[in-house]
């Protein structure tokens, strides 16, 4: 039997209404998810101006065209960040007063944009310097992943320090979706920072790396256990990266009160849960790799 739409319609308004922990009905209007991707994109735009673009800008046209996108960005930004606080704290900012506050965040974020394309500078440069594959620094900004994922994650970084609720992280997982690498807005991050590969990385919330810091794939700044659930907010729950410490491939660093010292090496697939002081070399010993001949033993596996 094939239902009509009227009795798909009633079914699943029925199944509103038993399963109601996932909808989000007559309630605060929420941040648009498809608008926060297109303001992120425009705000790359204003970040790397010529990289994200559909056409190439003329030096001639730069004033006119960074005018207007500013102007474009600042209104929508400022409408999503009013959604937020109207969501974040209902009746804890007068509502009279949540545009005013909405305008000023915005205000500020887009004011940060050139102290954040000195520290995306020195991301680009580190990049470069630290991946011989790497052709130019036009190649960074343009074809790796790691520089959109850093981008995005700076931009997010200050919305999390004004206590905007949503629109960070949909902007992070807006940029993990699209590059494999997963970095919270939350997260402090100094600068010359490089993620090489970067698919599968993921830091936490309350990690804080160093400057000078390089990872590879598959890298967990992690926290020792959630079964705290909630009363775990706000707590200092994932690793520090002092100063120039290199993290290899598929290790795991995990714990609030995790330090890892000033200038170590985190060797590929360590699973580190304690501090260790500056210029460590930590390597995972416990695997051993044998070489054999194929003649050796019988095959038992497809080639």
């Amino acid at each position: 039997m094939n239902p009509t739409t009227a009795e798909l319609s009633q079914n699943l308004i029925a199944s509103y209404a038993q399963v109601g922990g996932i909808n989000h009905l007559d309630g605060k209007n929420l941040p648009s998810k498809t608008a926060i991707a297109s303001i992120t994109c425009k705000l790359l735009q204003l970040l790397f101006p010529g990289f994200f673009d559909d056409r190439s800008i003329h030096s001639s046209a730069l004033v006119t065209v960074t005018t207007d996108l500013l102007a474009e960005v600042r209104l929508r930004l400022q409408a999503e960040i009013g959604k937020s606080l109207e969501y974040r704290s209902p009746g804890e900012v007068p509502r009279a007063e949540i545009g005013a506050l909405a305008q000023s965040i915005a205000g500020e974020l887009l004011a940060s944009l050139p102290r954040l394309r000195e520290i995306l500078q020195t991301d680009v440069e580190a990049a470069y310097q630290g991946d011989p594959a790497a052709l130019s620094a036009e190649e960074v900004i343009v074809a790796y992943p790691f520089t959109e994922a850093i981008a995005v994650q700076r931009l997010a970084h200050e919305l999390y320090l004004e206590q905007v609720p949503l629109i960070p992280r949909i902007m992070t997982e807006w940029a993990h979706g699209r590059t494999g690498l997963d970095l919270h807005p939350g997260a402090r991050i100094g600068t010359y920072f490089f993620i090489d590969h970067c698919t599968g990385t993921v830091i936490g919330e309350t990690s804080v790396i160093g400057s000078h810091v390089k990872m590879y794939q598959g890298v967990g700044l992690v926290a020792r256990s959630l079964s705290g659930g909630q009363a775990l907010r706000g707590q200092k729950r994932h690793p520090t990266l002092e100063d120039r410490v290199t993290v290899y491939a598929g290790a795991t660093i995990m714990g609030g009160d995790t330090v890892v010292g000033a200038g170590s090496t985190i060797g590929a697939n360590v699973f580190l849960t304690h501090s260790v002081p500056a210029n460590s070399l930590v390597l995972q010993e416990d695997a051993r790799v044998k070489v054999m001949s194929k003649t050796d033993r019988p095959v038992d596996f497809q080639i």
